[in-house]
Parts: structure tokens; sequence; C-alpha cells
């Protein structure tokens, strides 16, 4: 993790407070993303939108800015996090204010 600057201050004191932990966490993410099928923009997109749909708005700076730096538009975006709209309902629009800074403040 090179860039700590929009990492969530929660991983960050993750990270300072359990490194054990955060080390396995990390190792499991990797060999996630190893057997995934998706492209890593992809992957990304669908993750920011997994983030919006469960309120875990405090990784969305990471990760949008993660996915700007794959080629991700401020459109793709917008659209992964509304895709959860009819599943989840207006919860996903919190997300956007957040999203939309990290994207525009790279």
């Amino acid at each position: 993790m090179s860039d700590m600057s929009s990492v969530s201050n929660a991983f960050k004191t993750f990270i300072e407070e359990a490194p054990e932990y955060q080390k396995i966490w990390m190792d499991t993410v990797q060999k996630l993303d190893s057997v995934s099928k998706l492209d890593s923009k992809t992957e990304e997109l669908v993750y920011i939108g997994i983030l919006a749909s469960t309120r875990m708005n405090s990784g969305l700076p990471f990760h949008v800015k993660h996915a700007k730096s794959l080629g991700a538009t401020r459109d793709e975006i917008i659209s992964s996090i509304l895709v959860g709209l009819p599943a989840v309902g207006n919860a996903v629009i919190q997300a956007l204010p957040i999203a939309i800074d990290a994207y525009d403040n790279e």
C-alpha cells in the first residue's frame, strides 16, 4: 500500500495496531484477486458498488483513486455506485459525494 493518503483511519489503525492480522488479510485479498476472472478495472468498479451498497464509505476514496488509476472514468465510478440503486435503494447515493470528491481531487 504505497499511497496511504486515501486509506481510512480505521484501516490505518488496523495496519498499525494489528500488523499480523493485516498481513494475513492482505495475503488473502491478493489470493482472491489472483483467481478473479474480471480485469482489474472492472473488479475495482464492482468493489466500489459493493462498498456503496454496504455503506462502507470510508473505503471509497482509496478504491475510487485506484479505479481511476486503472482507467475508470468519472461516469463509470458514478454508475458503479448507482447500479445498486434497485437492489438496496437510495442508500447508495450517500457514496456519491465521497466518491466524486475522491475522483476529482486526485
